[in-house]
């Protein structure tokens, strides 16, 4: 049986698996994203920001099980089961707003003003996810790709704004807001995937797996699901 293994520690992305039928293996990426983005050419598309970011939070755990499998070996023992047939998933969401990719704002101050700007407006949610392969811990195939969410802002009274970063809720998430959370509160609609809009689009996930040789209903915890 092939391992899902989610290059995430984001408990969204986890809940939507679960939800699924998913019970994913996590491993937490080391990457230093704005190192990773710094690193681009200029003019580098949002779309391919968010796969590159992906793509390498993925190869980040990939070459982890990698090196373990290699250390196991010199031992003259072998890789885990679970890694013997495995994907590797990794994800990056960010809000394209007026032309600008935003992240976590991290601080009140930030969040505060990333929703004066997209309060009763609409913005794109873009989410860039790697799928990798491995085999005895190497790297056989590979699939990337970017969704792409429209996302409509409701204008939160100012109260209603200031209960809600109290909450602390949107200083660790993409643009500032939740879909599936309390955040929801304040989206009036949106066009595309909502898994997606939460971390991790099945919809595109299951297409990528298939790139990769793997059918998504194989990795369901729960065949009877």
């Amino acid at each position: 049986m092939t391992t899902f293994v989610l290059a995430s520690q984001s408990p969204a992305r986890l809940g939507v698996l679960r939800n699924a039928g998913v019970e994913p293996v996590v491993r937490v990426s080391n990457v230093d994203e704005d190192a990773v983005a710094a690193a681009l050419p200029a003019g580098t598309t949002p779309e391919r920001i968010v796969i590159e970011l992906a793509r390498a939070k993925a190869r980040d755990i990939a070459v982890a099980i990698a090196d373990q499998g290699r250390a196991l070996a010199d031992a003259g023992r072998a890789l885990s089961g679970e890694f013997t047939d495995s994907v590797v998933v990794g994800c990056d969401s960010m809000l394209l707003v007026g032309g600008q990719l935003q992240g976590k704002p991290l601080t009140p101050e930030v969040a505060r003003a990333r929703w004066a700007e997209m309060a009763g407006r609409s913005a794109d949610l873009l989410t860039g996810h790697s799928v990798l392969r491995l085999r005895d811990g190497e790297i056989i195939a590979e699939a990337a790709d970017c969704s792409s969410t429209t996302v409509h802002f409701a204008k939160p009274e100012p109260e209603e704004l200031d209960a809600y970063i109290a909450t602390g809720e949107p200083l660790q998430v993409a643009g500032s807001f939740t879909l599936d959370g309390m955040g929801g509160w304040f989206v009036d609609r949106i066009e595309g995937d909502p898994s997606s809009v939460i971390g991790i689009g099945l919809p595109l996930v299951r297409r990528l797996l298939a790139q990769v040789g793997v059918g998504a209903t194989q990795l369901w915890s729960d065949p009877a699901r």
